[in-house]
């Protein structure tokens, strides 16, 4: 009888454990179907392409609209000009009107944000963007390219800009650095490497397996 019992309990204990199993691969593939299901929309400011190469990564793993933000009256080509200029429209709160018109944003569930780092901060055409759409209820996923100093406080001002937004992990990278004259680098090795590195974030966020 004792025989038996046991027989019978470490069938049972198996059975559970396939169900289990079973149960959270279930999960799992709804997990997968349910993304499959989402509207995605990434849009990027780059004024040396960088961020634009980062962008195109994304697009290409996860697919979705490709957006590149325009201004009504672009930035000057030069880089202390630039500086200057968006210096003082930080300082004044200014939102340069922007060329970009996005329609029927309300049918995208996730929406990418990419943008270099301007003088530590989010830059104002990227402010403009955040602003002008009703981004309420949809997951926000913010990427950077900087010269090395890092994100400063975009990510933060962006969650403070969509405070009724999910805000996902954010990725960011190294790119060229203006002030020097060392423009567009995603090319050759360090575009494979940063292609690593976004499916290695991508699968953290759990927008892909």
């Amino acid at each position: 009888m004792k025989k038996t019992a046991i027989f019978l309990f470490l069938i049972t204990i198996v059975v559970c454990m396939f169900s289990d199993c079973s149960k959270a691969q279930e999960t799992f593939q709804n997990k997968s179907e349910s993304l499959m299901d989402k509207k995605v929309l990434i849009v990027y400011l780059s004024r040396t392409k960088n961020t634009k190469a980062v962008a195109v990564i994304i697009h290409k793993n996860i697919g979705g609209s490709l957006v590149e933000l325009e201004l009504e009256n672009p930035y000057s080509k030069d880089y202390k000009t630039i500086v200057s200029q968006v210096a003082k429209e930080n300082e004044i709160g200014f939102l340069p009107p922007l060329k970009t018109k996005i329609d029927s944003i309300e049918k995208y569930d996730i929406v990418f944000v990419g943008f270099p780092t301007w003088g530590m901060q989010l830059p104002p055409p990227m402010k403009s963007f955040l602003k002008q759409y009703n981004l309420s209820g949809k997951t926000i996923i913010p990427f950077n390219t900087n010269a090395g100093y890092g994100i400063g406080n975009s990510f933060q001002t962006v969650k403070e800009l969509c405070p009724k937004s999910i805000i996902l992990e954010g990725f960011s990278t190294k790119g060229g650095i203006e002030r020097d004259g060392v423009l567009f680098v995603m090319e050759g090795e360090k575009e494979k490497q940063v292609e690593i590195d976004i499916q290695n974030w991508l699968k953290k966020i759990g927008l892909v397996n």
